[in-house]
């Protein structure tokens, strides 16, 4: 391993910062991905159109995360077996995730083009934007396969220590997606189809030049045919991976919940919630990157016997992203319409993105915590615990309290958003109990063994 992918030495908070740096570019440009095809269907397109990417996305993104937490295994079982000084075993991994995403992306292609009018109509998409939300949702299904293999990549480098490939990789798509999106939506007027035929294209062609780079590269990983099996690592990487992925679908699902319940308060509603949603997917990014980040930091010191510094980590963690939380979440609440009016002109719309915005800012900061909490947890192998908690604070705070919140007669977006900081804040709780929990577990085996 170089040293600069070696996290068990040197300033942890300068490694960190270095390796999240590329992990957050990599984010900016996938929610720039995904927050382009509004933007230009909300310029070019209808308010319908608006509506239906907004569900369609959140329908696909119910795959998109849940492939993200399965492959969120394969980057902790990496950083582990190079903590451990184990490389040898890494093409054998990669062999397995080869073959048990290939087997994934086949049903899941044919589910979503089975099922997306069925998942529209359980949505509750406004009857204008039905047809077109079952549109959206068989393009980006019809090319699922792509988005897969992007996030599988992606993991395998992460788990190495290099977050720059994704960054390149993420980086190729946004352009192709921005190209695509003004040729099919601003010029061909394809409205919701080209938007979503731009979606898949960006994957295909930012898979395809993925490849090339690795090849051209040559010698990062050693992968035999016979590698290509089912095989112990698939277990190893499964058992990591699929409680995280079963919280991603989990919580997703509550999304769903949440914009079901939001899309029966009208198109306005809708398609303000689905401005929002964009505007969130930028404000959880340093979040969202820290507990990417953390999870290679924290596995590769786990298998290294490094118990502090990866706990240090995770404290520089939160004080890097409740800094930089605290100044987004301040802008969310005082000037939310600045953004949402990057999305569309129409002014009702605005008001309603930016009105969830308001009870949503809180979370900017809190989250900041929560993964960080989420990112040492993951590291350390323990991702039971981490689905159970999300599980958790999703079932038993976010979607209840947002019912409430929406079956009130003066039902607000701005209440409606306070169920998301709400539950952060029982999941905090829950992770804190739980760190001083398994520290002191942890404790009194290491004394027990020098007694």
């Amino acid at each position: 391993m170089e040293t600069k992918h070696d996290f068990t030495q040197g300033n942890i908070l300068k490694k960190l910062v270095l390796f999240m740096v590329p992990i957050f570019g990599a984010l900016v440009l996938q929610a720039m991905y995904g927050a382009v095809d509004l933007i230009i269907v909300g310029w070019f397109g209808t308010t319908a159109g608006i509506s239906a990417v907004s569900t369609g996305s959140n329908l696909v993104n119910l795959v998109v995360f849940t492939v993200t937490g399965l492959s969120m295994g394969i980057t902790v079982l990496i950083s582990r077996y190079i903590g451990e000084k184990k490389q040898e075993r890494i093409g054998k991994v990669i062999g397995g995730v080869i073959w048990f995403f290939a087997i994934l992306a086949v049903i899941l292609t044919i589910a979503l083009l089975l099922a997306a009018p069925v998942l529209a109509k359980l949505m509750q998409a406004p009857e204008e934007a039905l047809e077109l939300t079952t549109l959206y949702v068989r393009i980006c299904g019809g090319g699922i396969v792509f988005v897969i293999a992007y996030n599988v990549i992606s993991s395998i480098f992460r788990g190495m220590g290099n977050s720059k490939l994704p960054l390149i990789f993420v980086a190729i798509a946004c352009v192709v997606n921005i190209v695509g999106d003004l040729v099919l939506v601003a010029g061909f007027k394809m409205n919701v189809a080209g938007a979503a035929i731009a979606t898949i294209l960006a994957q295909a062609v930012s898979v395809v030049l993925s490849l090339v780079i690795i090849r051209k590269q040559g010698g990062i990983f050693q992968v035999k045919r016979e590698d290509i099996r089912f095989s112990s690592e698939v277990k190893k990487f499964l058992m990591l991976g699929a409680p995280i992925a079963l919280q991603e679908m989990l919580t997703n699902i509550s999304f769903l919940i949440l914009c079901a319940l939001i899309n029966r308060l009208g198109l306005e509603a809708s398609s303000g919630y689905g401005v929002a949603q964009k505007i969130v997917s930028f404000v959880m990014l340093v979040p969202s990157s820290l507990m990417q980040s953390m999870s290679s930091v924290v596995g590769q010191n786990i298998g290294a016997g490094k118990e502090k510094r990866a706990r240090q980590a995770m404290v520089c963690g939160m004080c890097v992203g409740a800094a930089v939380g605290t100044a987004v979440a301040l802008f969310v609440f005082f000037r939310g319409s600045l953004p949402a009016a990057i999305f569309t002109s129409d002014e009702p719309v605005i008001g309603r993105a930016a009105e969830y915005l308001r009870g949503f800012a809180p979370e900017a900061v809190l989250t900041s915590f929560l993964f960080s909490y989420m990112g040492y947890f993951n590291g350390k192998g323990k991702t039971l615990f981490v689905m159970a908690q999300g599980l958790a604070q999703t079932f038993l705070v976010r979607i209840p309290m947002s019912y409430f919140m929406s079956i009130q007669p003066d039902a607000s977006l701005t209440k409606i958003g306070l169920a998301a900081p709400t539950a952060t804040v029982f999941g905090i709780i829950l992770c804190s109990i739980y760190f001083v929990v398994l520290g002191r577990k942890e404790k009194n085996e290491s004394d027990k063994f020098f007694k």
